[in-house]
This record gives structure tokens, C-alpha cells and sequence, in this order.
């Protein structure tokens, strides 16, 4: 059975590619006792303000008649920002040779937190390149992906 992010991915991804927008990833998540159901959409020129609220306004109706969430929930559309979480297949493939940060659960190697330019992955493991050797991730261990950018 899909998930409702799946669901709300299927649902939505090509009305938001017809109106010009890449649909980046869905996140429909539980804060406090508030459900957040998170459009992360994008563009090659960036993403504003004006571009969150044309997708909104029209993606609302298609999901208020869809009615996947029953719960009552908060919709944000926006950028997936500069530094983009990485969860999906198609996520990993377009950071191929990026630098990225993982977080883990539990250290490998001493560290919670290891910087690296992504250069493989697969089903269980991701492969960073640090300097010059290599360092393979179990999938399962890692807490978080994103890529990094250079605030200097």
C-alpha cells in the first residue's frame, strides 16, 4: 500500500510539471499535536514567493478532492532551499559527484557527521569520496542526507 506521500506525489506531480514547476519531494509529517503535508517544488531559475502561491492555490483543490489525509492538516508549498534533503533514488542520481553531508545514528570511524563528494550508491550502501580515499555508508545507518553549500 503507498504511502500518502506517495499518493500525494502521483497525484500532484503533473499538474506541477505542466505549470512549469519540477515536484522535488513530498513530506507529510506530525509536529506537536499539528500534520504538515510539505510541497517542495523547483525550478532551473529558483523558486519565489509568487511560485509557492500559484502552486498552492492550485494543487489545493486537487487534494481537497482526492482526500487521502483525513486528519486536518497545514499545506506548505515551497524551495527545497540550497542545502536539499536527499531521501529518494532520483535525489542520489542527480548528487552524483556533489558534496553532501551524512548524518548517523551511531559514529563510524568516531564521527556522527561525515563530509564527502558523493560518488556511488546502491540498495544498502552510498560511497563518499574524502580527500583521497573512500568511505562506504550502510543505507541503514544513516539518519540524514543533504547536500552542502559553501557559505565562505
Amino acid at each position: 500500500m503507498a504511502s500518502i506521500e506517495e499518493k500525494v506525489e502521483s497525484l500532484l506531480e503533473k499538474t506541477i510539471n505542466d505549470l512549469g514547476y519540477i515536484l522535488y519531494d513530498v513530506e507529510y509529517t506530525k509536529e506537536a499535536k499539528n500534520y504538515f503535508l510539505r510541497i517542495f517544488i523547483d525550478k532551473d531559475t529558483g523558486i519565489d514567493l509568487n511560485d509557492c502561491e500559484k502552486v498552492s492555490n492550485i494543487i489545493t483543490d486537487i487534494l481537497d478532492e482526492a482526500d487521502y489525509i483525513k486528519e486536518q492538516y497545514f499545506l506548505e508549498v515551497s524551495s527545497p532551499g540550497i542545502e536539499r534533503i536527499l531521501r529518494k533514488e532520483k535525489h542520489l542520481k542527480q548528487n552524483i559527484g556533489v558534496q553532501i553531508e551524512v548524518n548517523l545514528f551511531k559514529p563510524i570511524n568516531g564521527k556522527k557527521q561525515i563530509i564527502g563528494i558523493l560518488e556511488k550508491y546502491d540498495e544498502t550502501n552510498i560511497t563518499l569520496k574524502i580527500e583521497e580515499s573512500q568511505i562506504i555508508i550502510p543505507r541503514k545507518s544513516i539518519s540524514l542526507m543533504k547536500t552542502t553549500y559553501n557559505w565562505q
